[in-house]
């Protein structure tokens, strides 16, 4: 089980306030949970975007308040940024209890090689990118391998079903549905030219009326 390192402070004001705050480089954030007290904090946004990258939604952060000398386990719950310039103005985390279940989103990552794609006409596409997954955060994964070297056929598929998991972690997607599929390149059709024409090729697009000249 990864876990990343965090350093946050308590945080004192709230509201407009927050606006001083996040032009001096500190980002608000909030950490709550199960039998948690919610608490207010704050930290320096470069170590917070840091925190965001390496952890995403499906990494435990060894989160240390201020002067406690214990890490709490903590998963970021939300992040919220600016809708123009992508500014971070606030992170949640919701602190896990090491025997308490949860629920998490992992993404999906493939590996192996599918001999269906060694035509260029082929391609893969991943329907899934994340898995929903029920387990304790010590059995937590940080990605989910899907191995696509059974991919012979453009009818093949990975379905949730054909994941395979550790113990102690349960897949909550619909069992049919298609994690990782082919997808083939259509051609365009082509009509059979008459005696002395060029190919022609069908458009995808409705044939418009030829023009007659004649106005109404």
């Amino acid at each position: 089980m990864d876990t990343i390192s965090l350093e946050l402070q308590k945080r004192e004001v709230s509201g407009n306030k927050n606006k001083a705050l996040r032009r001096s480089g500190v980002t608000p954030a909030h950490l709550f949970g199960h039998g948690v007290k919610s608490q207010p904090l704050q930290g320096a946004t470069a170590e917070l975007e840091g925190a965001i990258r390496h952890a995403g939604r499906s990494k435990l952060i060894g989160l240390k308040i201020g002067e406690e000398k214990r890490a709490r386990n903590v998963l970021v719950r939300e992040i919220q940024r600016h809708p123009g310039t992508g500014l971070l103005l606030h992170v949640d985390f919701f602190q896990v209890r090491s025997k308490e279940r949860m629920t998490v989103e992992v993404p999906v990552h493939v590996v192996g090689d599918a001999p269906v794609l060694q035509s260029k006409a082929n391609t893969l596409v991943v329907e899934i990118p994340h898995l929903n997954i029920e387990c304790l955060p010590s059995r937590l994964p940080s990605r989910i391998d899907i191995d696509v070297s059974g991919l012979k056929a453009t009818d093949d598929v990975v379905r949730v079903r054909d994941v395979k998991m550790a113990d102690g972690i349960v897949l909550l997607n619909d069992p049919e549905l298609a994690v990782v599929k082919i997808e083939v390149e259509r051609k365009a059709a082509v009509v059979a030219p008459a005696e002395g024409a060029g190919e022609v090729v069908v458009a995808a697009a409705e044939k418009q009326p030829e023009q007659t000249g004649e106005t109404a």
